[in-house]
Formats: C-alpha cells, sequence, structure tokens
C-alpha cells in the first residue's frame, strides 16, 4: 500500500492504495465519489471523464498514484449548493441527458473543452465529446447544450 495525497473538489484526502488502483477506484471506492461511473474500464466510453490538474482523463485508465498531489475536479465539484454549473444547466434545458449514465462523462468533457475554448465550433465540440459515448441521444441536443453552456458562460443569456 502506498499513501495517496490529492484534491478532490476542493477538499483535501490521503489514502492508502494499492500501486495498482485505478483513479476511478479511488475515487468511487476510497472517497465514495459517485459521478464517474465505471462503463467499459478500458478508456472508451468516457463515462469515467474528470478533470486532473486542468485535463480531461479518463480515470478508468489513470493509474491513481499520477494525482498524488494533485487536483481532481468530478461533477460533484462543478456545482455550488442550490446553483447548477452552466453546463449543468444548459444540458438540463436541452435534454441532453436522457438515461444520464454518460451526462457525468460529457458534462466534464464540455467543461475541459470550454475553459480551453470558451467560443467553439460544432465541429470542435463534436471533436471534444468523440471520446465520450452516448447510446440514448444522436448528441445533437448535447452540442446544442454545450453552444448554450457557452454563451452563458461569457456573459450571454
Amino acid at each position: 500500500m502506498q499513501e495517496l495525497n490529492l484534491k478532490v473538489n476542493g477538499a483535501t484526502y490521503s489514502v492508502s492504495v494499492k500501486a495498482d488502483m485505478t483513479l476511478l477506484e479511488v475515487l468511487r471506492d476510497k472517497l465514495h465519489i459517485t459521478s464517474p461511473k465505471v462503463g467499459c474500464n478500458t478508456g472508451d466510453c468516457g463515462a469515467c471523464s474528470v478533470i486532473l490538474d486542468g485535463q480531461l482523463v479518463k480515470s478508468c485508465i489513470t493509474n491513481a498514484l499520477m494525482a498524488d498531489g494533485k487536483e481532481v475536479v468530478t461533477l460533484e465539484g462543478l456545482s455550488k449548493p442550490g446553483k447548477l454549473h452552466p453546463i449543468q444547466e444548459a444540458f438540463h434545458q436541452y435534454g441532453a441527458s436522457q438515461c444520464g449514465f454518460c451526462t457525468p462523462g460529457m458534462i466534464m468533457a464540455s467543461k475541459a473543452l470550454l475553459d480551453q475554448n470558451p467560443n467553439p465550433t460544432d465541429e470542435e465540440i463534436r471533436e471534444a465529446l468523440s471520446g465520450n459515448l452516448c447510446r440514448c441521444t444522436g448528441y445533437v441536443n448535447i452540442i446544442k447544450a454545450v453552444k448554450e453552456a457557452a454563451k452563458k458562460m461569457n456573459g450571454g443569456e
């Protein structure tokens, strides 16, 4: 076992982990943060996506020890009590989540995109979300939601 020190959604944690544990296992099993989903466990579906030191990562294929001393943001870390993040608001407004399984990963991928590119084109949105699979939608409302969130985050109504 090794000691892992990290900050998740603003809170500092120190946990003992096995050398082969994934970040997803630590988040879900040790810290009880459940928005990152266990989907494929091969890095293909994006349901486990989180932001690690400003970069989108698939937590199911990220060794937990890679997060030592770093900051992780999950869906739980985006909103404030009683106030959704603009991306969450837009996903709700446009019905961009259906079954909801992929939604946390989609929102985190959208956040990573909008942090780096505050006014993306449809093609840039498609590219940024290409690592996140959804079986319920045709992605049309997801793209609309990301565009609306970009507008809101840039001060537009």
